[in-house]
């Protein structure tokens, strides 16, 4: 059942327009990815989102990522933003800072309470890794006081967006980076939070010192998986497929980023839903669009993970679109369009 209370007269035709790609998008990502896995490809007339059965998206687990709402929370403030949240349907949010350019002062606390009164779930946020000054408001710089704030907020996940590139895209570069996330890890799981990680497409790189190493491998290999989690960003996980399918000799090393999630669930709590259309001609292989507007199978892979046992609730999922043309129509659709996913029958 679609809980906004909005109708999207839209929804219709997008979901058609996923079904008429059908066959062509399939086409179109054999021919982009060679080997590569078929997760990017159009929903079926059969199964987008219309008929019966169970919804793909779990109940309470759905957020949105607030820097794709910068625009509005910058003139309107908080509250009239997570008014209009809730009505679209979204249970939780994800920051990016605590004031966004916020209209006019405000304080942790009155944060909190905002989201509690609206209904809202703070779910994680986002800070930087590392920079020069030794005052910024970093992990390496000021933990203590991203974990006070986090803490203050009641956040069950504290991480970073930034890549492990800090000492360079080496294996020992990204080993030494990956002990800093362990010990900023051992550090929120002491007050009883996850840190985190948000990719983007370069993680799928390769290692410039062994180019047969995934440096994204390494991370995961180096990372104590009681200590540092994982938010997978899929749209930058299948750019990093379509860049990064073949080794930098041209030797083919496809992978499937749903592969990596169902081999380790556990270490993926947060996830961005984000979607793009194919674009060869781009150099990520991709164009970012409004959730529902794209080539990214999300019935498919909402289904795969939330399928395994165990997991149907296990895991949250975080709208968002970097540069939406209209910030509330991107949250309105996307809301919509995920919860009119169902599972077949």
């Amino acid at each position: 059942m679609i809980r906004t209370q909005h109708t999207d007269p839209e929804l219709a035709r997008r979901l058609s327009r996923r079904g008429m790609l059908g066959v062509a998008a399939g086409a179109t990502a054999a021919a982009l990815l060679g080997a590569a896995s078929p997760a990017i490809a159009a929903t079926s007339p059969q199964t987008a989102g219309a008929g019966r059965g169970r919804p793909v998206l779990p109940p309470g687990r759905l957020g949105i990522q607030l820097y794709s709402l910068r625009d509005k929370v910058s003139t309107l403030g908080f509250a009239p933003v997570f008014a209009e949240l809730k009505k679209y349907g979204y249970d939780e949010v994800e920051f990016a800072g605590y004031t966004q350019g916020s209209a006019g002062p405000i304080t942790l606390a009155q944060l909190k309470r905002l989201a509690r009164d609206h209904g809202l779930n703070p779910i994680g946020s986002h800070v930087g890794y590392y920079a020069d000054d030794p005052n910024a408001y970093t992990f390496a710089q000021n933990l203590d006081k991203v974990l006070d704030d986090a803490q203050a907020l009641g956040l069950k996940h504290i991480g970073t967006a930034s890549g492990p590139f800090r000492y360079g895209s080496t294996v020992d570069a990204w080993k030494r980076a990956a002990e800093e996330f362990n010990t900023y890890g051992a550090a929120a799981r002491a007050r009883g939070m996850k840190f985190y990680q948000h990719n983007h497409s370069e993680e799928f790189s390769f290692a410039t010192d062994n180019p047969k190493v995934r440096l994204y491998d390494v991370l995961l290999a180096e990372t104590d998986p009681r200590l540092v989690y994982l938010e997978m960003d899929i749209f930058w996980a299948y750019s990093g497929q379509f860049r990064f399918s073949k080794r930098p000799d041209g030797t083919p090393a496809p992978f499937e980023p749903l592969d990596y999630v169902l081999r380790q669930p556990d270490r993926y709590p947060l996830f961005h839903v984000k979607d793009g259309v194919s674009d060869p001609g781009n150099q990520y292989g991709y164009r970012m669009t409004d959730v529902g507007d794209g080539d990214i199978d999300y019935q498919r892979f909402i289904s795969g993970v939330t399928r395994l046992r165990g997991h149907r609730l296990a895991h949250h999922w975080q709208a968002e679109h970097d540069n939406p043309t209209e910030s509330f129509t991107f949250a309105r659709r996307s809301s919509e369009h995920l919860h009119s996913l169902r599972e077949k029958c």
